[in-house]
Protein backbone atom coordinates (compact mmCIF):
# COMPACT_ATOMS: atom_id res chain seq x y z
CA UNK A 1 0.00 0.00 0.00
CA UNK A 2 1.56 3.30 -1.06
CA UNK A 3 2.34 5.59 1.38
CA UNK A 4 -0.16 8.81 2.20
CA UNK A 5 2.18 11.91 2.93
CA UNK A 6 0.94 15.92 2.97
CA UNK A 7 4.48 18.30 2.88
CA UNK A 8 5.46 21.61 4.29
CA UNK A 9 1.85 21.61 6.98
CA UNK A 10 2.56 23.87 9.53
CA UNK A 11 1.22 22.96 13.29
CA UNK A 12 -1.01 25.61 14.81
CA UNK A 13 -2.38 24.35 18.26
CA UNK A 14 -1.73 21.24 20.40
CA UNK A 15 -4.14 18.85 21.58
CA UNK A 16 -5.31 18.12 25.39
CA UNK A 17 -2.97 14.08 24.52
CA UNK A 18 0.12 16.88 23.88
CA UNK A 19 0.26 15.90 20.10
CA UNK A 20 0.56 18.88 17.96
CA UNK A 21 -2.20 19.36 15.63
CA UNK A 22 -2.47 20.67 11.71
CA UNK A 23 -4.70 20.49 8.74
CA UNK A 24 -4.42 19.17 5.18
CA UNK A 25 -7.32 18.69 2.78
CA UNK A 26 -10.36 19.76 5.40
CA UNK A 27 -8.65 17.33 7.52
CA UNK A 28 -7.40 17.72 11.27
CA UNK A 29 -4.70 15.83 11.47
CA UNK A 30 -2.17 14.77 15.26
CA UNK A 31 1.41 14.33 15.34
CA UNK A 32 3.25 13.94 18.24
CA UNK A 33 6.64 15.42 18.60
CA UNK A 34 6.01 18.94 16.99
CA UNK A 35 5.37 22.21 18.71
CA UNK A 36 3.47 24.83 17.47
CA UNK A 37 4.84 26.63 14.45
CA UNK A 38 6.93 23.74 13.42
CA UNK A 39 6.53 22.75 9.46
CA UNK A 40 7.17 19.32 8.25
CA UNK A 41 6.66 16.73 6.45
CA UNK A 42 4.03 14.59 7.36
CA UNK A 43 3.36 10.70 6.86
CA UNK A 44 -0.47 9.89 7.43
CA UNK A 45 -0.52 6.47 9.23
CA UNK A 46 -4.00 6.04 10.67
CA UNK A 47 -7.18 7.64 9.19
CA UNK A 48 -10.14 7.74 11.45
CA UNK A 49 -13.58 9.14 10.67
CA UNK A 50 -12.90 12.27 12.60
CA UNK A 51 -9.35 12.68 12.39
CA UNK A 52 -6.00 11.65 10.89
CA UNK A 53 -2.91 10.58 12.79
CA UNK A 54 0.32 11.11 11.56
CA UNK A 55 4.54 10.98 12.25
CA UNK A 56 7.39 13.07 10.93
CA UNK A 57 9.31 12.53 8.04
CA UNK A 58 11.15 15.49 8.17
CA UNK A 59 11.57 19.13 10.30
CA UNK A 60 11.57 21.14 7.50
CA UNK A 61 11.32 24.73 9.54
CA UNK A 62 11.67 24.72 13.21
CA UNK A 63 9.06 26.88 15.44
CA UNK A 64 10.50 29.80 17.37
CA UNK A 65 8.93 28.28 20.41
CA UNK A 66 11.32 24.81 19.53
CA UNK A 67 13.87 24.32 22.05
CA UNK A 68 16.72 21.94 22.66
CA UNK A 69 15.17 18.86 25.62
CA UNK A 70 17.60 18.91 28.53
CA UNK A 71 16.73 14.70 28.88
CA UNK A 72 18.36 12.03 26.70
CA UNK A 73 15.36 9.84 26.67
CA UNK A 74 13.20 12.41 25.48
CA UNK A 75 10.90 11.11 23.11
CA UNK A 76 11.05 7.52 24.15
CA UNK A 77 9.82 7.63 27.64
CA UNK A 78 6.90 9.68 27.25
CA UNK A 79 7.36 11.49 30.70
CA UNK A 80 8.29 14.76 29.77
CA UNK A 81 6.37 15.15 26.28
CA UNK A 82 7.03 18.78 25.73
CA UNK A 83 10.69 18.99 26.91
CA UNK A 84 10.72 20.67 23.01
CA UNK A 85 8.54 23.57 23.51
CA UNK A 86 9.31 26.72 25.34
CA UNK A 87 8.32 26.58 28.54
CA UNK A 88 6.12 30.49 28.46
CA UNK A 89 4.81 28.98 25.34
CA UNK A 90 3.72 25.72 27.27
CA UNK A 91 2.35 28.09 30.19
CA UNK A 92 -0.05 30.00 27.00
CA UNK A 93 -1.41 26.58 25.99
CA UNK A 94 -2.15 25.37 29.28
CA UNK A 95 -4.15 28.59 30.05
CA UNK A 96 -5.78 27.92 26.78
CA UNK A 97 -6.47 24.15 27.33
CA UNK A 98 -8.50 25.24 30.29
CA UNK A 99 -10.58 28.49 28.73
CA UNK A 100 -11.28 26.29 25.97
CA UNK A 101 -12.69 23.43 27.74
CA UNK A 102 -14.89 25.50 30.08
CA UNK A 103 -15.99 27.57 26.98
CA UNK A 104 -16.61 24.34 24.22
CA UNK A 105 -17.67 21.22 27.41
CA UNK A 106 -19.08 23.00 30.09
CA UNK A 107 -20.80 25.93 27.86
CA UNK A 108 -20.89 27.96 30.93
CA UNK A 109 -19.73 31.88 31.25
CA UNK A 110 -16.63 32.24 33.30
CA UNK A 111 -16.68 35.29 35.44
CA UNK A 112 -13.21 35.79 36.10
CA UNK A 113 -10.26 33.62 34.13
CA UNK A 114 -6.93 34.35 36.24
CA UNK A 115 -3.68 33.75 35.02
CA UNK A 116 -1.74 30.34 34.69
CA UNK A 117 0.90 30.32 37.82
CA UNK A 118 4.13 28.46 36.41
CA UNK A 119 5.98 26.42 38.34
CA UNK A 120 9.30 28.15 39.38
CA UNK A 121 11.13 24.88 39.13
CA UNK A 122 10.86 23.17 35.41
CA UNK A 123 13.10 20.33 36.48
CA UNK A 124 13.29 17.85 39.64
CA UNK A 125 10.09 19.13 40.82
CA UNK A 126 8.68 15.59 41.33
CA UNK A 127 8.48 14.34 45.06
CA UNK A 128 7.87 10.81 44.21
CA UNK A 129 8.86 8.47 41.21
CA UNK A 130 8.19 4.86 40.95
CA UNK A 131 10.56 2.98 38.39
CA UNK A 132 9.84 -0.37 37.27
CA UNK A 133 12.17 -3.55 36.96
CA UNK A 134 12.15 -5.39 33.48
CA UNK A 135 13.33 -8.38 31.97
CA UNK A 136 12.12 -7.05 29.16
CA UNK A 137 14.24 -3.97 28.32
CA UNK A 138 13.19 -1.26 25.05
CA UNK A 139 15.93 -1.20 23.00
CA UNK A 140 16.94 2.29 21.90
CA UNK A 141 17.78 3.07 17.86
CA UNK A 142 21.05 4.08 18.91
CA UNK A 143 21.26 0.41 20.56
CA UNK A 144 19.81 -1.20 18.60
CA UNK A 145 22.58 0.00 15.58
CA UNK A 146 25.16 -0.44 18.17
CA UNK A 147 23.90 -4.23 19.29
CA UNK A 148 24.55 -2.88 22.84
CA UNK A 149 22.34 -4.20 25.77
CA UNK A 150 20.75 -6.96 23.91
CA UNK A 151 19.14 -9.19 26.72
CA UNK A 152 20.05 -6.59 29.67
CA UNK A 153 17.10 -6.04 31.87
CA UNK A 154 16.07 -2.51 32.65
CA UNK A 155 14.82 -0.16 35.90
CA UNK A 156 13.15 2.88 34.80
CA UNK A 157 10.05 3.81 32.93
CA UNK A 158 7.17 1.52 30.86
CA UNK A 159 7.37 2.80 26.84
CA UNK A 160 4.15 4.46 26.09
CA UNK A 161 1.24 1.91 24.51
CA UNK A 162 3.95 -1.32 25.40
CA UNK A 163 3.24 -2.15 28.96
CA UNK A 164 5.66 -5.04 29.04
CA UNK A 165 8.54 -2.75 27.75
CA UNK A 166 10.59 -0.80 30.18
CA UNK A 167 13.28 1.87 28.86
CA UNK A 168 16.46 1.92 30.91
CA UNK A 169 16.79 5.41 32.41
CA UNK A 170 20.44 6.60 33.17
CA UNK A 171 19.56 10.01 34.07
CA UNK A 172 15.76 11.58 35.14
CA UNK A 173 15.35 15.33 35.43
CA UNK A 174 12.18 14.96 37.32
CA UNK A 175 13.11 14.19 40.69
CA UNK A 176 15.93 15.94 42.78
CA UNK A 177 19.15 14.09 43.91
CA UNK A 178 19.31 11.29 45.59
CA UNK A 179 17.17 9.89 43.26
CA UNK A 180 19.11 8.74 40.27
CA UNK A 181 21.85 7.86 42.49
CA UNK A 182 19.87 5.63 44.52
CA UNK A 183 18.19 3.68 41.16
CA UNK A 184 21.43 3.36 39.21
CA UNK A 185 23.31 1.77 42.52
CA UNK A 186 20.36 -0.57 42.96
CA UNK A 187 20.38 -1.56 39.38
CA UNK A 188 24.28 -2.06 38.91
CA UNK A 189 23.98 -4.34 42.31
CA UNK A 190 21.07 -6.47 41.56
CA UNK A 191 22.71 -7.10 38.06
CA UNK A 192 25.92 -7.73 39.55
CA UNK A 193 24.42 -10.15 42.27
CA UNK A 194 22.43 -11.84 39.50
CA UNK A 195 18.74 -10.63 40.84
CA UNK A 196 16.23 -11.33 38.17
CA UNK A 197 14.16 -8.25 37.12
CA UNK A 198 10.27 -9.09 36.72
CA UNK A 199 8.25 -9.97 33.71
CA UNK A 200 5.66 -8.72 33.35
CA UNK A 201 4.15 -11.25 30.30
CA UNK A 202 5.19 -14.15 32.31
CA UNK A 203 4.43 -12.79 36.23
CA UNK A 204 7.73 -13.86 37.24
CA UNK A 205 10.80 -12.39 38.69
CA UNK A 206 12.57 -11.18 42.03
CA UNK A 207 12.86 -7.15 41.72
CA UNK A 208 9.59 -5.69 40.65
CA UNK A 209 9.79 -2.11 41.51
CA UNK A 210 11.50 0.51 43.12
CA UNK A 211 9.87 3.61 44.67
CA UNK A 212 11.84 7.11 45.86
CA UNK A 213 9.71 9.84 47.52
CA UNK A 214 11.83 12.99 48.29
CA UNK A 215 10.72 16.17 51.02
CA UNK A 216 10.93 19.69 50.74
CA UNK A 217 12.41 18.73 54.21
CA UNK A 218 15.41 16.82 52.67
CA UNK A 219 13.91 13.57 54.20
CA UNK A 220 13.75 10.55 51.70
CA UNK A 221 12.30 7.10 51.24
CA UNK A 222 13.10 4.13 49.61
CA UNK A 223 10.09 1.14 48.63
CA UNK A 224 11.28 -1.96 46.96
CA UNK A 225 8.54 -4.39 46.04
CA UNK A 226 9.92 -7.81 45.42
CA UNK A 227 7.47 -10.29 43.36
CA UNK A 228 8.77 -13.06 45.20
CA UNK A 229 9.70 -13.77 48.88
CA UNK A 230 13.94 -14.17 49.00
CA UNK A 231 14.75 -13.57 52.35
CA UNK A 232 18.77 -13.78 51.57
CA UNK A 233 18.43 -12.33 48.29
CA UNK A 234 16.17 -9.51 50.07
CA UNK A 235 18.57 -8.60 53.00
CA UNK A 236 21.66 -8.07 50.61
CA UNK A 237 20.03 -5.42 48.53
CA UNK A 238 18.28 -3.69 51.26
CA UNK A 239 21.52 -4.33 53.31
CA UNK A 240 23.58 -2.63 50.13
CA UNK A 241 21.20 0.62 50.15
CA UNK A 242 21.22 1.35 53.91
CA UNK A 243 25.38 0.73 53.67
CA UNK A 244 25.55 3.20 49.97
CA UNK A 245 23.09 5.51 51.10
CA UNK A 246 23.23 6.22 54.92
CA UNK A 247 21.32 9.23 54.70
CA UNK A 248 17.97 7.79 53.68
CA UNK A 249 15.48 8.12 56.18
CA UNK A 250 13.48 4.99 55.78
CA UNK A 251 13.72 1.81 53.95
CA UNK A 252 10.72 -0.06 52.91
CA UNK A 253 10.01 -3.49 51.59
CA UNK A 254 6.46 -5.23 50.25
CA UNK A 255 6.38 -8.80 48.18
CA UNK A 256 3.49 -8.37 45.73
CA UNK A 257 2.56 -12.15 44.21
CA UNK A 258 -0.66 -10.43 42.64
CA UNK A 259 -0.78 -9.75 39.01
CA UNK A 260 -1.91 -6.16 39.11
CA UNK A 261 0.83 -3.71 40.67
CA UNK A 262 -1.20 -1.47 43.46
CA UNK A 263 0.33 -0.94 46.45
CA UNK A 264 -3.26 -0.43 48.56
CA UNK A 265 -3.62 -4.03 49.14
CA UNK A 266 0.40 -4.50 50.72
CA UNK A 267 1.61 -5.02 53.75
CA UNK A 268 4.50 -2.58 54.18
CA UNK A 269 7.59 -3.52 56.16
CA UNK A 270 10.08 -1.18 57.67
CA UNK A 271 13.35 -2.37 56.64
CA UNK A 272 15.40 1.04 58.70
CA UNK A 273 13.31 3.71 59.66
CA UNK A 274 10.25 5.04 61.11
CA UNK A 275 8.20 3.99 57.29
CA UNK A 276 7.61 7.79 56.40
CA UNK A 277 8.96 10.63 55.82
CA UNK A 278 7.60 14.42 56.85
CA UNK A 279 6.36 17.11 54.52
CA UNK A 280 6.03 20.94 55.68
CA UNK A 281 3.12 23.15 53.53
CA UNK A 282 3.09 26.86 54.06
CA UNK A 283 -0.05 28.12 55.66
CA UNK A 284 -1.61 31.09 53.87
CA UNK A 285 -2.38 32.83 57.41
CA UNK A 286 -1.85 31.31 61.15
CA UNK A 287 -5.34 31.22 62.18
CA UNK A 288 -4.71 29.69 65.02
CA UNK A 289 -1.83 29.90 67.77
CA UNK A 290 -1.37 26.41 67.33
CA UNK A 291 -0.31 27.20 63.63
CA UNK A 292 2.23 29.78 64.97
CA UNK A 293 5.08 28.29 63.02
CA UNK A 294 3.14 29.29 59.75
CA UNK A 295 3.88 25.29 58.94
CA UNK A 296 2.42 22.32 58.72
CA UNK A 297 3.90 18.82 59.11
CA UNK A 298 2.66 15.87 56.84
CA UNK A 299 3.60 11.91 57.42
CA UNK A 300 4.21 10.37 54.02
CA UNK A 301 3.54 6.57 54.05
CA UNK A 302 4.78 4.71 50.69
CA UNK A 303 0.96 4.44 50.15
CA UNK A 304 -0.03 7.76 51.09
CA UNK A 305 -1.63 9.93 48.15
CA UNK A 306 -0.02 13.38 48.47
CA UNK A 307 0.52 16.43 45.45
CA UNK A 308 4.23 15.49 43.59
CA UNK A 309 4.80 19.05 43.25
CA UNK A 310 5.44 20.26 46.99
CA UNK A 311 5.85 24.31 46.14
CA UNK A 312 2.97 24.37 43.65
CA UNK A 313 0.74 22.35 46.21
CA UNK A 314 1.64 25.00 48.51
CA UNK A 315 0.24 27.39 45.24
CA UNK A 316 -2.89 25.48 44.79
CA UNK A 317 -3.99 25.20 48.74
CA UNK A 318 -3.85 29.34 49.11
CA UNK A 319 -5.70 29.79 46.07
CA UNK A 320 -8.58 27.42 47.39
CA UNK A 321 -8.55 29.08 50.34
CA UNK A 322 -8.42 32.45 48.90
CA UNK A 323 -11.54 31.61 46.60
CA UNK A 324 -13.60 29.95 49.60
CA UNK A 325 -12.81 33.32 51.42
CA UNK A 326 -13.38 32.17 54.77
CA UNK A 327 -14.81 33.82 57.81
CA UNK A 328 -14.17 31.21 60.39
CA UNK A 329 -17.86 30.37 60.43
CA UNK A 330 -18.02 27.66 58.22
CA UNK A 331 -18.38 23.80 58.05
CA UNK A 332 -16.42 22.56 55.03
CA UNK A 333 -16.36 19.02 53.72
CA UNK A 334 -13.25 18.05 51.82
CA UNK A 335 -13.84 15.26 49.31
CA UNK A 336 -11.24 12.67 47.88
CA UNK A 337 -9.26 13.90 51.02
CA UNK A 338 -6.38 12.04 50.54
CA UNK A 339 -4.37 12.24 53.68
CA UNK A 340 -5.51 15.19 54.77
CA UNK A 341 -3.78 18.47 53.53
CA UNK A 342 -6.23 20.62 52.33
CA UNK A 343 -8.28 19.63 55.08
CA UNK A 344 -5.29 20.31 57.48
CA UNK A 345 -4.33 23.57 55.22
CA UNK A 346 -7.66 25.20 56.31
CA UNK A 347 -8.46 23.81 59.63
CA UNK A 348 -7.00 26.88 61.09
CA UNK A 349 -9.33 29.41 59.22
CA UNK A 350 -13.04 27.80 59.66
CA UNK A 351 -15.13 25.98 62.13
CA UNK A 352 -14.93 22.86 61.46
CA UNK A 353 -13.70 20.34 58.40
CA UNK A 354 -14.56 16.95 56.99
CA UNK A 355 -12.51 14.88 55.35
CA UNK A 356 -13.87 12.03 53.33
CA UNK A 357 -11.67 9.41 51.43
CA UNK A 358 -12.23 6.19 50.32
CA UNK A 359 -8.77 4.35 51.11
CA UNK A 360 -8.38 3.36 54.49
CA UNK A 361 -4.80 3.92 54.19
CA UNK A 362 -4.91 7.58 53.73
CA UNK A 363 -7.50 8.09 56.32
CA UNK A 364 -5.23 6.53 59.07
CA UNK A 365 -2.39 8.93 57.63
CA UNK A 366 -5.12 12.16 57.85
CA UNK A 367 -5.81 11.10 61.29
CA UNK A 368 -2.20 10.95 62.22
CA UNK A 369 -1.45 14.43 60.18
CA UNK A 370 -4.52 15.91 61.84
CA UNK A 371 -2.61 14.75 65.45
CA UNK A 372 0.28 15.76 64.62
CA UNK A 373 -0.43 19.13 63.93
CA UNK A 374 -2.51 19.90 67.06
CA UNK A 375 -5.94 20.18 64.60
CA UNK A 376 -9.03 18.95 66.85
CA UNK A 377 -11.52 20.76 64.24
CA UNK A 378 -11.07 17.91 61.81
CA UNK A 379 -13.01 14.01 61.31
CA UNK A 380 -12.21 12.04 58.28
CA UNK A 381 -14.59 9.89 57.21
CA UNK A 382 -13.77 6.35 55.18
CA UNK A 383 -16.46 5.39 52.11
CA UNK A 384 -16.74 5.35 48.58
CA UNK A 385 -17.97 8.97 47.48
CA UNK A 386 -21.13 7.51 45.73
CA UNK A 387 -22.36 6.79 48.88
CA UNK A 388 -21.29 9.43 51.25
CA UNK A 389 -23.11 12.64 50.46
CA UNK A 390 -26.53 11.15 51.84
CA UNK A 391 -28.93 12.32 54.86
CA UNK A 392 -27.11 9.96 57.21
CA UNK A 393 -23.85 11.93 56.56
CA UNK A 394 -25.39 15.07 57.24
CA UNK A 395 -27.37 14.63 60.03
CA UNK A 396 -24.48 13.20 61.84
CA UNK A 397 -21.72 15.59 60.57
CA UNK A 398 -23.87 18.68 59.78
CA UNK A 399 -24.42 20.00 55.83
CA UNK A 400 -21.42 22.17 54.13
CA UNK A 401 -21.67 25.81 53.64
CA UNK A 402 -18.34 24.74 51.51
CA UNK A 403 -16.97 22.14 49.55
CA UNK A 404 -14.12 21.60 48.63
CA UNK A 405 -13.55 18.47 46.10
CA UNK A 406 -10.20 17.40 44.27
CA UNK A 407 -11.54 14.07 42.41
CA UNK A 408 -9.15 11.72 40.26
CA UNK A 409 -8.72 12.29 36.69
CA UNK A 410 -11.90 10.69 36.13
CA UNK A 411 -14.02 13.67 37.56
CA UNK A 412 -16.59 13.00 40.08
CA UNK A 413 -19.78 10.42 39.27
CA UNK A 414 -23.42 12.25 37.87
CA UNK A 415 -24.50 10.62 41.39
CA UNK A 416 -21.90 12.82 43.12
CA UNK A 417 -22.54 15.89 41.33
CA UNK A 418 -26.42 15.29 41.80
CA UNK A 419 -25.72 14.76 45.79
CA UNK A 420 -23.62 18.31 45.77
CA UNK A 421 -27.13 20.04 44.01
CA UNK A 422 -29.45 18.44 46.90
CA UNK A 423 -26.86 19.26 49.56
CA UNK A 424 -26.74 22.95 48.19
CA UNK A 425 -23.51 24.79 49.63
CA UNK A 426 -22.88 28.30 49.07
CA UNK A 427 -19.28 27.28 47.76
CA UNK A 428 -17.96 25.10 45.88
CA UNK A 429 -13.85 25.27 45.28
CA UNK A 430 -13.18 22.32 42.32
CA UNK A 431 -9.54 21.05 42.23
CA UNK A 432 -8.66 19.24 38.93
CA UNK A 433 -6.02 17.66 37.34
CA UNK A 434 -8.37 17.12 34.11
CA UNK A 435 -10.01 20.18 33.06
CA UNK A 436 -12.15 18.36 30.49
CA UNK A 437 -13.96 16.38 33.13
CA UNK A 438 -13.97 19.37 35.50
CA UNK A 439 -15.64 21.32 32.84
CA UNK A 440 -18.40 18.32 32.09
CA UNK A 441 -19.02 18.20 35.69
CA UNK A 442 -19.81 21.65 36.23
CA UNK A 443 -21.96 21.56 33.24
CA UNK A 444 -24.03 19.48 35.54
CA UNK A 445 -23.72 21.78 38.55
CA UNK A 446 -24.73 24.91 36.72
CA UNK A 447 -28.30 24.42 37.09
CA UNK A 448 -27.57 26.06 40.69
CA UNK A 449 -24.18 27.19 40.40
CA UNK A 450 -21.96 30.15 38.57
CA UNK A 451 -18.42 29.89 37.49
CA UNK A 452 -16.93 33.10 39.62
CA UNK A 453 -13.36 32.54 38.61
CA UNK A 454 -10.60 29.85 37.39
CA UNK A 455 -7.22 29.62 38.14
CA UNK A 456 -4.99 27.43 36.29
CA UNK A 457 -1.57 26.16 38.20
CA UNK A 458 1.05 24.02 36.36
CA UNK A 459 2.24 21.25 38.64
CA UNK A 460 3.74 19.15 35.96
CA UNK A 461 6.23 21.26 33.32
CA UNK A 462 7.25 19.90 30.10
CA UNK A 463 3.91 17.68 30.15
CA UNK A 464 0.41 18.50 29.20
CA UNK A 465 -1.00 18.25 31.88
CA UNK A 466 -2.59 21.11 33.94
CA UNK A 467 -4.03 21.54 37.07
CA UNK A 468 -7.00 24.13 37.50
CA UNK A 469 -9.18 25.34 40.51
CA UNK A 470 -12.57 26.58 40.23
CA UNK A 471 -14.76 28.69 42.24
CA UNK A 472 -18.37 28.07 42.24
CA UNK A 473 -21.54 30.07 44.08
CA UNK A 474 -24.78 29.14 44.01
CA UNK A 475 -27.14 31.35 42.47
CA UNK A 476 -29.13 33.02 44.71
Amino acid sequence: MEKQTAENLEAYDISEEGKAVLRHDGRVIFVKGLVPGDVADIELTRVKKKHVEGKIIALKKPSSYRVDPVCSHFGVCGGCSWQNLDYQAELRLKEKQVTEAFRRIAGVEVEEALPIIGSEKNYHYRNKLEFAFSSKRWLTHEEMEQKKNFGKPALGFHVPRLFDKVIDIKECFLQPEPSNAIRQAVRGFAEIEGMSFFDLREQQGFLRHLMIRTASTGEVMALVTFGSDDRRKREKLLGFMQKQFPGLTTIVYAINTKKNDSLYDLEMVNYTGSGYITEKLKLRKQGQSLHESGELSFRISPQSFFQTNTAQANNLYRIASEFAGFRGTELVYDLYTGCGTIAGYIAGEVKRVVGIESVKQAVADARINAELNHITNAEFLVGDMLYMLNEDTFRHHGIPDVVITDPPRAGMHPDVTADLLKAAPQKIIYISCNPSTQARDVALLAQKYAVKKIQPVDMFPHTSHVENVALLEKIS
